[in-house]
């Protein structure tokens, strides 16, 4: 059976949380590569919003106060370990019998 969530089909349990509970988790968890200037300003808007969230939905509230105690969200990689930028020198090949003429 397929979990609808507001007329969307969540494919991940984030995806899920987002569409469920209606908060953005990246804007309570913030990202690995953000600044300090960055983090600074996604802190505010998120404590303006947990503000607001007390007042209305005390339950979710408690729950994004407690994803700003949380390490930020890695970014998703698909899986692979990244390529090695850096060439190394080839190998001279050599065929096991042959002989060079000099």
């Amino acid at each position: 059976m397929k979990t609808i969530v507001a007329g969307r089909e969540p494919v991940t349990a984030t995806e899920f949380i987002e569409l469920a509970l209606g908060i953005d988790l990246e804007l309570f968890t913030g990202t690995a590569t953000e600044s300090q200037m960055e983090r600074a300003a996604r802190l505010d808007v998120a404590h303006e919003v947990l503000a607001d969230l007390w007042e209305s939905e005390p339950e979710t509230a408690a729950y994004a106060a407690s994803l700003l105690r949380t390490l930020p969200l890695k970014t998703q990689q698909n899986g692979r370990r990244p390529r090695c930028t850096v060439r190394r020198p080839a190998k001279p090949r050599t065929v096991p019998g042959s002989a060079v003429a000099a």
